[in-house]
């Protein structure tokens, strides 16, 4: 909205031309984000609170989380509006993948705010029926891989890469490669949308690794776009995407301002909202810059819960038996004592080390 405004005043005033530097943009739009969730945070938490938008806590959930039972949840609205509100003023609204992840974010935020709801109204731990949300999610994922497979103008913007391996690369053509290629939109952006939702467990747990990935996604997402940094970096040139790092700061920002008031002793939750939509975010740059396994790499801990509950449910179907405490894994080193500010802390650690291990791909090919 406003690239366009100082494209006009760049032909009175040549200064104005600052403004169509994506760098300079990017930390606007980071800086927006995180001015407006400041701003209107404390009202957005005293609304929550009027609606006795109050988290249910599992019953068979650590002891320390009991006195969390009526913190306001769905602070995940906060995060979102400030995204959109960051996007729309700084971001190339000509850009299709701009569109597209602003669709997949409010899309898949619907659907947290209607399983929300329920767990609100209902008292319902569990939420909306998992085939519903399941099914919705599908539909979204699929959805966003047909329109990246139909539209891509580009052969890199449909080929997959393998890191660490310059030579690598696998075109995704013909019916099987369409076939593949909404395979993995699928997965990753509803694995990625389900695997943020089960790491926000604890305060301020999901949303400092989700602005970490998205400031690395950024930086490929800016190299992608960039046919000099792309060419000598040599990872997929994908003609537009550098527009993604005005999404990639937004969700920066807005996370940084949320943690304010999310981190521990949180004054508001995240809840479905805002995990569901941060996590398909996350997969649908990742497909589009064509980093998909890095993702996998930088996202590491969200790979981890998702797999701490997968473990756990079949363990003790097969064999009536727990591999964890309780899962997902946050929930284990609880319980065997560790404090909730030291898992949140050493899991963060964790993620700067996956985070610089994934950006380590863009030289070792």
């Amino acid at each position: 909205m406003l690239l366009e405004l100082f494209r006009w005043l760049e032909q009175l005033q040549s200064s104005f031309g600052l403004f169509g530097y994506l760098t300079f943009r990017g930390i606007l739009s980071a800086l927006t984000a995180l001015a407006l969730s400041l701003w209107w945070g404390p009202a957005v938490i005293r609304r929550l609170g009027q609606l006795k938008g109050g988290q249910p806590i599992r019953t068979d959930g650590p002891q320390s989380h009991f006195s969390k039972a009526g913190t306001p949840t769905m602070g995940g609205a906060l995060i979102l509006l400030t995204i959109l509100a960051s996007v729309l003023l700084w971001g190339d609204l000509r850009n299709k993948y701009v569109w597209l992840v602003l669709a997949v974010m409010l899309a898949c935020g619907a659907i947290g705010w209607w399983d929300d709801w329920i767990k609100i109204v209902k008292r319902d731990p569990n939420g909306m029926r998992s085939r519903t949300k399941y099914l919705l999610q599908s539909i979204i994922g699929i959805g966003a891989g047909l329109f990246l497979y139909f539209t891509a103008d580009a052969p890199a913007a449909v080929t997959l890469y393998i890191p660490f391996f310059k030579n690598v690369a696998l075109p995704l053509v013909g019916t099987a490669g369409v076939i593949f290629f909404l395979a993995i939109a699928y997965l990753w952006i509803v694995g990625f949308s389900n695997a943020v939702n089960l790491t926000d467990g604890l305060d301020g747990l999901a949303i400092m690794p989700t602005v970490l990935v998205a400031c690395a996604l950024g930086v490929f997402a800016y190299a992608s776009g960039n046919a000099v940094f792309s060419t000598y970096l040599q990872i997929p040139q994908v003609p537009g995407a550098g527009e993604l790092v005005i999404i990639c700061a937004a969700i920066a920002g807005a996370g940084l301002g949320f943690l304010w008031f999310n981190t521990y002793p949180a004054m508001v939750f995240m809840g479905d909202i805002g995990a569901l939509a941060l996590g398909a975010v996350l997969g649908t740059i990742a497909v589009i810059v064509r980093q998909e396994l890095v993702l996998v790499i930088m996202g590491g801990i969200f790979v981890v819960e998702t797999l701490s509950v997968m473990i756990q449910v079949a363990s003790f179907k097969l064999t009536g038996k727990r591999v964890f405490r309780m899962a997902p894994i946050h929930h284990h080193f609880e319980l065997k004592g560790w404090p909730e500010p030291r898992v949140i802390v050493r899991f963060w650690i964790i993620s700067v080390v996956l985070v610089l291990v994934g950006l380590a791909t863009l030289k070792i090919r």
